[in-house]
């Protein structure tokens, strides 16, 4: 195109005032408000759509935390529930310790012409079952004669002479439920004197 082809520079908006046309200058008008309200709206657009990111990011990271919380509340769930079945265990055992304590001593201490009667025999079968339950339930016993004193498993009643620090006599067994003491072993430990 030539400079003489070139269509002039024209202010469209002047144009119209000078023709008083005013069908023509509203045309114009709403052309720019068009293009003002387009440029804007490219703007609030994009401004809207970072908000809406960030509440979504929100939303997710709320969701995520939920979802931990979830978890770490099973968990502690399962936690107290073990904690209360060991607790019921422990209760129970050590309810039934002093029977299974009597009827050990009545059992040790049955006289020899006794023990092949047909109820012995039946006193001796039932410590053996009550020995099974005791057992399945998860108790053991503490060792203690001839072990060292240990305060965290044994109490001692009494001091004898003898090796000093060492269990002379055991008074009443001790148990275990697990790794837990349920009752310490009563013990005669010795003071080290001949």
């Amino acid at each position: 195109m030539s400079d003489t082809e070139r269509e002039p520079i024209v202010d469209r908006r002047a144009s119209a005032r000078m023709n008083d046309d005013p069908a023509s200058v509203e045309a114009i008008v709403e052309e720019e408000v068009v293009v003002e309200t387009t440029a804007g709206s490219e703007d609030a657009t994009g401004a809207e759509l970072a908000a809406a990111r960030e509440q979504a990011d929100q939303y997710y990271k709320n969701w995520q935390r939920s979802a931990a919380d979830f978890v770490n509340y099973k968990r502690r769930v399962e936690q107290e529930r073990g904690e209360q079945a060991r607790f019921a265990n422990a209760a129970t055992v050590i309810n039934i310790l002093p029977v299974y304590d009597d009827l050990q001593r009545a059992i040790e201490t049955m006289d020899a012409h006794l023990a092949g009667l047909n109820w012995a025999q039946g006193v001796v079968a039932i410590q053996r079952k009550f020995q099974g339950v005791i057992e399945a339930l998860g108790v053991t016993e503490i060792p203690a004669a001839g072990e060292l004193f240990d305060p965290a498993l044994h109490e001692a009643i009494a001091r004898q002479p003898g090796e000093e620090g060492r269990i002379l006599h055991v008074v009443q067994k001790g148990y275990r439920l697990g790794d837990k003491v349920v009752r310490p072993a009563m013990v005669i430990v010795g003071e080290g004197g001949q």
